[in-house]
């Protein structure tokens, strides 16, 4: 589980890539949170989208899910940048705010009983709705979506 994670916007993957050994820091547009998998959230994100349903996706759905792509493969020390697909930036920056409350419903449901207290204390939702504004201003400008984490 990463301890820091920091989901900003970027122009190219090679922008993006800079980022890996200190962190997007102030200068990209960024939705910070902390104790997630990234890559995990994505995927979960991406399936919600694919294929929207209260449940939260099982063990052999997510193993048989296409996972985000790095952009740079992850240090030693467990630093690791990805990029969001297209289609689920797409998805996010079009996602309706009652979308993503049942989205952040459900995620919040999957991590509760997977971490029970363990669980993140980030507010879900808000950190949910960030990311789609983040993905809104990504569809707008041409530029990507990508997760940093530590």
């Amino acid at each position: 589980m990463a301890h820091d994670i920091v989901f900003f916007l970027a122009p190219d993957d090679e922008t993006a890539a800079a980022t890996s050994l200190r962190g997007p820091g102030a200068a990209f547009d960024s939705v910070t949170c902390h104790f997630i998998e990234p890559d995990t959230a994505m995927a979960e994100w991406d399936m919600y989208f694919e294929d929207p349903s209260a449940d939260a996706p099982g063990v052999e759905q997510f193993h048989g899910w296409t996972w985000p792509e790095y952009v740079t493969a992850p240090l030693n020390d467990g630093v690791e940048v990805f990029a969001f697909p297209k289609r689920l930036t797409r998805a996010l920056a079009d996602a309706s705010p009652a979308e993503l409350e049942k989205l952040a419903g459900r995620w919040t449901t999957r991590l509760r009983s997977e971490d029970g207290d363990d669980m993140t204390d980030d507010d879900l939702p808000a950190v949910l709705r960030g990311v789609a504004r983040l993905a809104a201003s990504a569809v707008r400008t041409g530029g990507g979506l990508y997760s940093w984490s530590f």
